[in-house]
C-alpha cells in the first residue's frame, strides 16, 4: 500500500512513519514543509530507504501537490499537516487560516481529480484520511464526553481552523463521493513532542530546578493519549473505517493540568539528583490564563473501540513515565538542539509576551 502522509515530520505525522516504516507492506511519501515544528531527525533513522521518499513542498503549493499525485500513485492520503499550537493560533491567526483551511482544500481538490483518473478498482482502495482534534467541539462542562455527533463549538482560531478543515472534508466526501475518513484525537504526548507543548515544557523546565508555570488554576482537564497508541488508531481508520464516517480517538485518561504537572515533578524527583528547594513540585507557579482556554475536554471512544477493536495500550502512569524518561535522556541532544533551532522559550498567546516564560 503506498501512503502519502503530510506533516510527516511533525510529532504525530513522524509516529505514524515510524510506524509505518514497521510494517513491510507499505511505501511512504513523507510531505513535509519543514516549518519550525517538523524535523526530519524524527524520521530519518528509523525508516528504509527502499519503502520511504521524502518531499519538502508546502501543502498550500497547488502544483507541487498535484505533481507528487502523481509520481507517486498513492492509494490513500494521511493528512496530518497543521498549525497545531493553541498559543501561537492567538497570536498570529494567519498561518494556521493559510495551512489548515487553504492547504486543505488544496489537498481535497487534488486527490479528488486524481481519485476520479483511477481504474475502478484502485478508485474502490482509495482514501482520504484527515486526522484533526477535539478541540473542535469546544468546552465540556464537569460531566459528559465528546462523541462524534457533538455539535462543533470551536473556542481558538487553531480550533476554528480545524473545525473548517473538518467540514471541507465531509463535504467533499458528500458532494463529490470522495472517499474520506476522519478522526478527532485528545491530546497526544509521548516522546519528539515538539518542546513548546505542556508535558516537554515541564519536563525540561524541572529537570533544571526553572519556575513551572502553569495556567491559571490548573483546573483544566485533558484526556492524554499516548502518540504511538494514536498511529496505531489511525492506521486501523484508514484500512478499516468506514467510507463517510469519523472516529473520536481518546486516551482514557482524563487529568488536569496541574496534576499532569505534579506528576512530572514526582517522577523527576525519583529519577534526578534532588533540589535544593525540596520536591519539584515547590516549582509549580500559576500565571495568567490563556485567553478562551477550554475547561475540559473528553472523548467518548466507543465507536472505535465497538467498531474497530481498537483501544489504547498506555494508560497515562506508563505513558508518561515512558515519556519523562525519554526526555530526561534527550535533554542535552534532540530536546537542546531543536530548542537551539527554533529559537523557543518566550510566553505566546498573551498580550503581554514578557510576563513568564514558558
Amino acid at each position: 500500500m503506498k501512503i502519502i502522509v503530510t506533516g510527516g515530520a511533525g510529532f504525530i505525522g513522524s509516529a505514524v512513519i515510524r510506524m509505518l516504516s514497521n510494517k513491510k507492506d507499505f511505501k511512504i511519501l513523507n510531505i513535509d514543509k519543514l516549518t519550525y515544528a517538523g524535523h526530519l531527525s524524527t524520521v530519518d533513522p528509523f525508516v528504509s530507504p527502499t519503502r520511504y521518499e521524502f518531499l519538502q513542498a508546502d501543502i498550500c503549493d497547488e502544483s507541487s501537490m498535484k505533481q507528487a499525485f502523481l509520481d507517486f500513485q498513492p492509494d490513500a492520503i494521511m493528512h496530518l499537516a497543521a498549525e497545531s499550537h493553541v498559543d501561537r493560533s492567538i497570536d498570529g491567526p494567519n498561518q494556521f487560516i493559510k495551512t489548515n483551511i487553504n492547504g486543505t482544500f488544496n489537498l481535497l481538490n487534488i486527490a479528488r481529480e486524481y481519485w476520479e483518473s483511477l481504474s475502478f478498482d484502485r478508485k474502490k482502495r482509495f482514501r482520504f484520511h484527515h486526522i484533526s482534534t477535539d478541540e473542535v467541539y469546544g468546552s465540556l462542562g464537569e460531566e459528559g464526553l465528546f462523541c462524534e455527533s457533538t455539535p462543533y463549538d470551536p473556542r481558538s482560531p487553531y480550533s476554528a481552523s480545524k473545525a473548517s478543515s473538518d467540514h471541507l472534508v465531509s463535504a467533499w466526501h458528500h458532494t463529490f463521493g470522495l472517499p474520506t475518513v476522519m478522526s478527532n484525537c485528545s491530546n497526544n504526548y509521548g516522546y519528539f513532542q515538539f518542546p513548546e507543548k505542556l508535558i516537554p515544557v515541564m519536563i525540561l523546565k524541572a529537570r533544571k530546578g526553572e519556575s513551572l508555570p502553569v495556567y491559571g488554576n490548573g483546573s483544566n482537564v485533558r484526556d492524554w493519549l499516548y502518540v504511538d497508541d494514536h498511529a496505531e488508531a489511525l492506521l486501523t481508520v484508514l484500512q478499516e473505517g468506514t467510507i463517510g464516517a469519523s472516529y473520536n480517538i481518546g486516551g482514557n485518561n482524563e487529568k488536569t493540568n496541574l496534576e499532569v504537572v505534579q506528576t512530572i515533578c514526582d517522577i523527576i524527583d525519583e529519577l534526578e539528583s534532588p533540589l535544593p528547594i525540596g520536591p519539584r513540585r515547590n516549582l509549580i507557579t500559576f500565571v495568567k490564563d490563556r485567553p478562551g482556554h477550554d475547561l475540559r475536554y473528553a472523548i467518548d471512544a466507543s465507536k472505535i473501540k465497538n467498531e474497530l477493536n481498537w483501544t489504547p495500550k498506555e494508560t497515562f502512569e506508563t505513558g508518561i513515565r515512558k515519556t519523562v524518561t525519554w526526555y530526561l535522556e534527550q535533554a542535552d541532544n534532540w530536546c537542546q538542539t531543536i530548542q537551539n533551532q527554533s529559537h523557543i522559550g518566550y510566553r505566546q498567546g498573551i498580550d503581554n509576551r514578557g510576563d513568564v516564560t514558558v
